[in-house]
């Protein structure tokens, strides 16, 4: 059996592991050997469960023990246990046993769950081809070399090399929602010597080899090749890729049935491999616990030392010490030892002070309080039937702390809906939005002045439309019937992972020319006089994000061969010759301006040697298994050179609704947006200025490959507008300063825009002693601007932008937003990662911490979600340690009283209770429900996030208030009931009251006084509210009624007998308690009062400073009428 997340020891993947691996189809051994080394491969056994029933108890307890909290009160049980300690083990084994039980019981659920889909996976059904005939199986007995059948509607159970289909061109189409989020089809391809096999005798006849890669995870690379035994013993080589790879998740669709050859199985398949845990990012929060967990240990500390240094210096007095009814104590040789024992107990006595019960309570709310995410109807799309997802609920509260938000373009700002607009064909321009409409769909406009009203020759024209309806990888769907003739009107429905290469041949079916469907690698086209023309298509050289273009290479009806490549003007235009080159360009540049998406469309005719040689180069480095995709990107150098250029397409892709609005609301809470996109910079300024992302009055800072000029001296270019955007950008603060306080005035806005070539000789000069000096420079040129744009970035860079900005000074909060494959890089480095549900496929989403539908729902997700996230976390947290202080103060100032001899103040109830049910549901409560703004106000007042930024509620000054108010509060309660204790005949009989009595009145003011302060900071008042805090007291009287009103077998000393019950008989006691309730709250009261005064008196300047504003703008704005 294969664990998750470990090779298993049957595996290939071990140390030994070679580059390759040979799997025997159906096990049958290749002509001419009589025997095959077989090679052990894991078992198609799923087991993505974390536990065994054996070892789910010590593995779990070890993972919890690792944390620094619960290891540190394991400490104090077993001190309890093995050292004479003032309190039972009982007070701090409980709660750590709740601690630990209720952690292992949610983990332990949720691995059952996984056990029980394991389960269902394992056993589920499967045919496999066996002696040439259909065997039924469980699928976890499945083998490497296995041939098995998948019918239509069904889940492929391990990966497989297609061998055959059901359809007669040897293909089948494939959803893979379940690994990538894709719903569209994909097309997949058998073996072209193979693809006619269509029964259980045929297939299982095959003899064959597959040399393949070992198993990794990238679920789009795959590199291997068959090798196909005849009737002679020299075997046919067929590459293989990852077109010929079925995944284990995906699904059989629009295809009756498919034989495939198992090559990964189990834990070794590209799904399993694909769910290793992502890295461990931790919240400014988490952070702020740790510090002040620090703070109270040392409290701790120091107050044990203190106590067994005076408990010393109180027994060297012998009248103190010893009193004269008692014998002589004899003294103790080993005086450290006993030291070390009280310094210990002292410890124990007052460990309480760090609150355990937080992380819990933490954990509950985070996981709770991410179901409003989910739950939000705002954030809900109607369409796809879906809403927002929380991967992770660790960085609920991030969310409101974010200072920079980096977002892709496509799909994320706009809508990734792609229309086509336009085309240029030698330098004409035709649109047919045009009102000058000819017959054929074309026109033409204002294209080239010295071109106006022209157009290209007719040959031409037809060979532009034909290169839209033959270079792509687009497909029709199987309901449109595609082999019957077709009409100009007729509505197909096309099939492919990229919206442009379907706007593009729709563009091309509104001028006369349809693409309709493929068969036995042949393209079908219609063209105008609606007659069909057949192209062999040859090779289909694969876009990539390093080329920037497809190509294919097809054969016309006349026998000549040509090569098509489409693709960015960056990777077009240098590898075509130079005429017509100015005036596409041109036009291309003026599509980028209007916010286009441009391709350039270029050509070449080979001769057929030139072909054979090309031909050879493909074949041989596509059954290359080393470096397979180094050697097709060198190929496909060679081949795509010396091209013409024929035209330019722009394709509209419209931004997403409120996506402006949605930038300037992130912008007036103070977040800076940067945009990171691998889109020309034409293209992706007009998005931001349509966005708002930069302003008409936007002062625009270039640094891109136009303004640094010559190879030669680029890097001494660079460095001079650095210096010289540096020092603009200084003077324009100092300049906005000093007019500042003479008049109103607005502040200059400074937008940068960078290439990914400039940014690369920034992190990588070639002179190391200058990346400091340019990194430095940057960085504060990027501080002082109010937008960034970052274009023609590969998806590495955008990751390396979000690490130089984040391990910046101060490290800032960075949320990164994307859609597609190409951002999940810069998802995972920034802190909170959001993916948007796209069209370009669902890795984004999946390697997200939250994952939307619309850019418009980041709005929510920060400015609301976040800031009430936040707020109430950091209310908790504070909550908790101030509590604790007061719980524990009046103990500290106890020994003060008793001779340092350890006595505890309270009962060990109510020491193991006080966390766990007297206190804890009113916070928790309050840290899901709770609305200190309201949930409209934050929608509108943008603003209010920037009083929460810089983890403003979390700093020292609040924590040092927090922890005034516990110490001011604790000696209330102390010498408060110390106070009123002296007199000791408080009841009306005369009774006595004692020292538990004591503990019990302090404690029931304490419970009181913290409940009641919550009840004050509140709000937003539900019935769950009131329900918790007013039941966890009801609960603490009837609890207290309850364990004093019974004689318990099970305890030896029965020393809280009636205790509570006599106490409340006093009507002293009863005056004591409201008093110093009302005293220990006075202090938060008066303090709340001034703050909401002042808060009122700010809202008024700041209107009649607007009002104010306005008037003087309105007068000036008259004065220049």
């Amino acid at each position: 059996m294969c664990l998750h997340g470990t090779p298993c020891r049957w595996c290939s993947g071990d140390d030994g592991r070679v580059d390759s691996r040979t799997v025997y189809v159906g096990h049958r051994s290749p002509p001419g050997s009589d025997t095959h080394i077989v090679q052990k491969f894991c078992s198609n056994r799923i087991v993505s469960s974390k536990y065994t029933l054996w070892n789910f108890l010590p593995k779990n307890l070890f993972e919890q023990f690792r944390r620094i909290a619960n290891f540190y009160f394991l400490i104090i049980f077993l001190v309890q246990v093995i050292v004479d300690t003032p309190t039972s083990p009982v007070t701090s084994g409980l709660p750590l046993f709740f601690v630990i039980t209720v952690t292992a019981v949610k983990q332990g659920y949720e691995d059952w769950l996984r056990h029980k889909a394991d389960k269902e996976v394992n056993e589920s059904t499967v045919y496999v081809v066996e002696n040439k005939k259909l065997v039924e199986k469980e699928c976890q007995v499945i083998k490497v070399g296995d041939i098995v059948q998948v019918t239509e509607d069904l889940v492929f159970p391990c990966d497989l090399i297609l061998l055959s289909t059901s359809r007669e061109e040897g293909v089948c189409y494939v959803t893979t929602a379940s690994l990538d989020g894709e719903s569209n089809h994909k097309t997949y391809y058998a073996v072209s010597d193979t693809m006619k096999l269509s029964t259980d005798e045929e297939v299982g006849a095959v003899n064959a080899t597959i040399e393949c890669e070992q198993p990794q995870s990238d679920l789009y690379k795959f590199v291997g090749r068959m090798h196909i035994y005849g009737d002679t013993h020299e075997p046919v080589a067929r590459s293989l890729g990852p077109e010929n790879l079925l995944l284990k998740g995906a699904t059989l669709k629009n295809t009756k049935k498919i034989y495939g050859v198992a090559v990964y199985t189990g834990m070794e398949t590209k799904m399993a491999l694909n769910y290793q845990g992502k890295s461990q990012k931790r919240s400014v929060v988490e952070k702020s616990i740790n510090s002040f967990l620090l703070v109270y240990l040392f409290l701790l500390l120091s107050k044990a030392v203190v106590c067994t240094t005076l408990k010393y210096v109180w027994q060297t007095k012998f009248f103190l010490d010893e009193v004269w009814y008692n014998r002589p104590v004899k003294k103790d040789t080993n005086q450290f030892l006993h030291m070390f024992t009280d310094f210990l107990s002292f410890m124990v006595l007052f460990n309480f002070i760090i609150p355990v019960s937080m992380y819990v309570t933490v954990e509950m709310q985070k996981f709770f309080g991410s179901f409003f995410i989910s739950w939000d109807e705002e954030m809900y799309d109607e369409k796809i039937q879906e809403g927002a997802l929380v991967n992770t609920s660790d960085l609920n509260e991030e969310l409101g702390q974010v200072e920079y938000v980096f977002t892709d373009k496509t799909g994320t700002l706009t809508e990734n809906n792609m229309e086509f607009i336009e085309c240029c064909i030698d330098g004409y321009r035709y649109s047919h939005k045009d009102p000058f409409t000819e017959v054929d769909g074309f026109c033409s406009t204002d294209g080239p002045i010295t071109k106006l009203y022209g157009r290209a020759e007719k040959e031409r024209e037809e060979l532009f439309l034909r290169a839209l309806c033959l270079c792509h990888t687009v497909e029709i769907n199987e309901e449109d019937q595609p082999d019957r003739p077709t009409k100009k009107d007729n509505c197909r429905t096309y099939i492919s992972s990229s919206p442009d290469e379907i706007a593009l041949v729709k563009g091309a079916e509104k001028y006369g020319f349809s693409f309709i469907g493929r068969e036995n690698n042949y393209l079908k086209i219609q063209n105008r006089s609606n007659e069909t023309e057949w192209y062999q298509l040859l090779h289909i050289l694969n876009f990539d994000p390093v080329r920037r273009r497809m190509s294919v290479i097809v054969k016309m009806q006349s026998g000549s061969i040509v090569l098509i490549c489409k693709g960015a003007d960056s990777s077009i235009i240098p590898r075509v010759k130079q005429d017509q080159v100015e005036e596409i360009k041109r036009h291309v540049e003026r599509n980028a301006l209007d916010g286009y998406r441009t391709l350039c469309v270029a050509y070449r005719e080979l001769e057929q040697d030139e072909y054979n040689v090309m031909d050879s180069q493909l074949n041989e480095a596509k059954l290359s298994l080393h470096e397979r995709d180094r050697k097709m990107s060198e190929v496909y150098d060679t081949i795509e050179t010396d091209m013409q250029l024929i035209g330019a397409t722009a394709v509209e892709d419209k931004l997403q609704e409120q996506a402006a609005e949605t930038i300037e609301a992130l912008h007036e809470a103070g977040i800076k947006v940067w945009v990171l996109t691998g889109d020309k910079m034409e293209t992706a300024k007009s998005t931001c200025y349509a966005s708002r992302l930069f302003q008409n009055d936007t002062e625009l800072l270039e640094l891109t490959t136009k303004t640094t000029g010559d190879v030669d001296r680029k890097e001494e270019r660079l460095h001079e507008l650095l210096r010289e955007f540096h020092k603009t950008l200084m003077q324009g603060i100092t300049n906005h300063r000093q007019g500042s306080r003479k008049s109103w005035m607005s502040v200059k806005e400074y937008g940068l825009i960078i290439d990914g070539s400039t940014l690369s000789l920034i992190l990588n000069p070639q002179d190391d002693r200058q990346s400091t000096q340019h990194k430095m420079l940057f960085l504060q040129i990027c501080q002082k601007c109010t937008a960034v744009l970052c274009c023609r970035m590969a998806p590495l860079q955008k990751a390396q932008i979000v690490r130089m900005v984040k391990n910046t000074k101060g490290r800032p909060i960075t949320l990164s937003v994307g859609d597609g494959a190409n951002d999940v890089s810069m998802i995972l480095e920034a802190h909170v990662g959001i993916g948007i549900k796209g069209k370009e496929g669902r890795q984004a989403a999946r390697n997200s911490d939250y994952a939307i539908l619309k850019f418009k729902h980041l709005r929510k997700l920060i400015l609301v979600h976040g800031h009430l996230f936040y707020v109430r976390i950091a209310h908790l947290v504070q909550y908790f340690f101030y509590k604790n202080l007061c719980f524990i103060l009046p103990q500290f100032l106890y020994q003060f009283f008793c001779g340092f001899s350890q006595q505890p103040l309270y009962d060990a109830a109510y020491l193991t209770m006080y966390n766990i049910c007297f206190t804890s549901l009113p916070i928790l409560a309050y840290s899901l429900l709770e609305q200190r703004t309201s949930i409209e106000r934050l929608s509108t007042e943008f603003k209010l996030y920037k009083n929460i930024s810089n983890n403003a509620l979390l700093q020292w000054k609040p924590f040092l208030y927090w922890t005034s108010l516990g110490l001011y509060e604790g000696l209330v309660f102390f010498f408060g009931a110390y106070s009123v204790i002296r007199n000791s005949a408080l009841g009306d009989n005369g009774q006595v009251f004692g020292n538990w009595t004591f503990g019990t009145l302090i404690f029931t003011i304490l419970v009181f006084t913290v409940t009641v302060k919550l009840a004050l900071d509140t709000r937003y008042w539900t019935w769950l509210n009131h329900l918790v805090i007013w039941g966890s007291l009801a609960f603490y009287v009837f609890f207290s009624f309850f364990w004093g009103g019974i004689i318990w077998p099970f305890i030896k000393q029965q020393r809280m007998y009636f205790v509570f019950a006599h106490m409340l008989t006093s009507v002293s006691v009863w005056l004591t308690i409201i008093l110093l309730i009302f005293v220990s709250l006075l202090p938060d009261i008066l303090v709340t009062v001034f703050k909401n005064s002042r808060e009122a008196q700010h809202q008024n300047v700041n209107c009649s400073s607007t009002v104010l504003l306005l008037s003087c703008k309105f007068h000036e704005s008259n004065h220049i009428i």
